[in-house]
């Protein structure tokens, strides 16, 4: 039996249970009562639902700080770390690799199975406590492949300097010089020191060749560098060389253009110059011809002796890709020109040109082509962005205009070869500069023109608008008799006499409008006349 004072105790713990459980139903059923709005203004912000960006797969944050890491540049870095999915990094990894490839044209990629080649190599020669990729030898060796030259002290001792290095004997750690006899971007005659002071295997890259010098730390040791009267022999080991070239070093590696396998010329070391121009002609539906006409001065081609005759060649090789990188033509082609001795000064002020016709679908392509004269090794490129025009049915529309150095009517049989248009010879004229009395010749096709049902002619007014400093000073309107072409396609071809005209610049315009359409269009072209 409870007590008095203990039986009120547990009668009073009993009644405030049983008011906090009536206080506990009623705020359930009020939170119940209560509308959602209201709910989430009784939030604290560490009850609201946070935003995480996704975070990309290990294996992409591998490629990036491992895989590529030592090859990516920091603008494709920037580009890659803004990601948001990881579809979109598998895309920008595809196209990261094909911007490499030196062949896109094939399955597989050089370039991409070299670097993880030299990943495999580093790992198992340079290791050091950590993996050989992340070693100083590591990262050269990856980004710029094997030196052309290796000179090895893996155990240190005794070694006589160099006389840029302050001559006599001394005792070194283990260290390893390599040569590399260019590295693009970097520079030419590149020589890196790698020193191991502590016997361990982990050869880091020295700042100087002072490094490598077991007696450095010697109480009264003095750098070579001091004993030389001038300080130091070479430019490249001056401290500020030191500096500029490590900063080089650290760069990732320049990517390389290539053409049909050939890596780029150094223009700079002997340079070409040429010019280059693209022209667009119809041919079918999504189909046009596109034709690339190079151009070089003889004056600067090398003419040597060949059956009595004197002759230049040269190789051109052209690339087309579109801007995935993947090529969609090339070519390869020797040609020359050819004089004879008595004549050689003069074909010296004459040009040489080239033509090649790739048929191409509508779209923007990038052209590289590399110009190479076979004699003296001298070698020009150009990278050359285009637009296949579309040319679509029923619209008026023209080819490029050509101002040409050159035009011929041909027949069935010669209908063929480098500048032949249809049945027309064309070789166009890059410069736009005619002697005066030298015809211009211009040349255009137009596409879409209707026909007069009662001639069965081109029910089109055409005419030829020559000004000089924006005014006119002839009109000559096109005659078509004669003309027996389809509507679809109209050939213009002309020569404008340019012997009752003053030396200077020239425009010449072809006004066009189809009278059965009411549409209008225009070409125009700039030349010059020389005295």
């Amino acid at each position: 039996m409870f007590k008095k004072p203990e039986l009120r105790f547990v009668l009073v713990m009993l009644s405030l249970l049983s008011t906090c459980s009536f206080a506990a139903a009623q705020t359930v059923q009020t939170r119940a009562a209560t509308p959602a709005k209201q709910v989430k203004q009784t939030e604290t912000p560490d009850e609201k639902p946070r935003k995480i960006k996704a975070e990309p797969d290990n294996a992409f944050t591998r490629w990036l700080k491992e895989d590529a890491a030592l090859i990516i540049t920091p603008a494709e870095r920037e580009a890659f770390e803004k990601l948001k999915t990881n579809d979109e990094r598998e895309k920008f990894i595809a196209i990261f690799w094909s911007h490499r490839d030196p062949t896109p044209d094939t399955e597989e990629n050089e370039y991409r199975d070299q670097h993880y080649e030299r990943i495999a190599y580093a790992n198992e020669h340079f290791a050091s406590g950590v993996p050989g990729s992340m070693t100083d030898r590591g990262r050269i060796y990856i980004k710029f492949g094997k030196p052309d030259e290796i000179e090895a002290h893996p155990t240190g001792g005794s070694y006589q300097r160099m006389s840029y290095e302050g001559g006599g004997m001394t005792t070194t750690y283990p260290f390893e010089k390599w040569f590399y006899r260019h590295i693009p971007g970097v520079r030419s005659g590149v020589e890196i020191e790698f020193v191991d002071p502590s016997g361990s295997g982990e050869y880091r890259m020295a700042r100087d060749f002072g490094e490598k010098d077991a007696f450095a730390h010697v109480a009264g040791y003095v750098p070579p560098a001091d004993q030389m009267p001038g300080g130091y022999l070479r430019a490249q080991d001056s401290p500020f060389d030191r500096i500029i070239l490590d900063h080089d070093l650290q760069k990732a590696p320049e990517i390389e253009r290539f053409v049909d396998g050939t890596q780029t010329p150094l223009l700079d070391d002997n340079p070409l110059d040429f010019d280059i121009r693209a022209d667009y002609f119809k041919l079918a539906d999504n189909r046009v011809i596109t034709a690339f006409t190079v151009q070089a001065e003889n004056r600067d081609l090398v003419f040597t002796d060949s059956g009595g005759l004197q002759t230049a060649r040269l190789n051109i090789l052209g690339k087309i890709v579109d801007l995935t990188e993947r090529r969609v033509g090339a070519f390869e082609e020797s040609v020359s020109t050819s004089t004879t001795v008595g004549e050689l000064t003069e074909a010296r002020s004459r040009r040489s040109a080239y033509s090649k016709v790739v048929i191409l679908a509508p779209g923007h392509y990038k052209v590289d082509i590399v110009v190479r004269d076979t004699e003296s090794g001298a070698a020009g490129v150009r990278h050359l962005g285009i637009e296949v025009p579309k040319y679509e049915d029923g619209k008026l529309a023209t080819s490029s205009m050509i101002l040409a150095a050159k035009l011929e009517k041909m027949d069935d049989r010669e209908a063929r070869g480098q500048f032949v248009i249809g049945q027309t010879k064309v070789i166009p004229n890059l410069t736009g500069l005619y002697h005066r009395g030298q015809p211009v010749g211009v040349y255009l096709q137009i596409y879409n023109s209707g026909i007069d049902q009662t001639t069965l002619r081109p029910s089109v007014d055409v005419e030829y608008v020559l000004s000089k400093a924006g005014r006119e000073v002839g009109r000559q309107p096109e005659d078509w008799r004669g003309i027996s072409e389809s509507e679809k396609r109209l050939t213009l071809t002309r020569l404008l006499d340019t012997q009752a005209l003053t030396p200077g610049d020239y425009e010449v315009m072809i006004r066009v409008r189809d009278q059965v359409s009411g549409q209008t269009l225009a070409q125009a072209a700039k030349f010059t006349v020389l005295p």
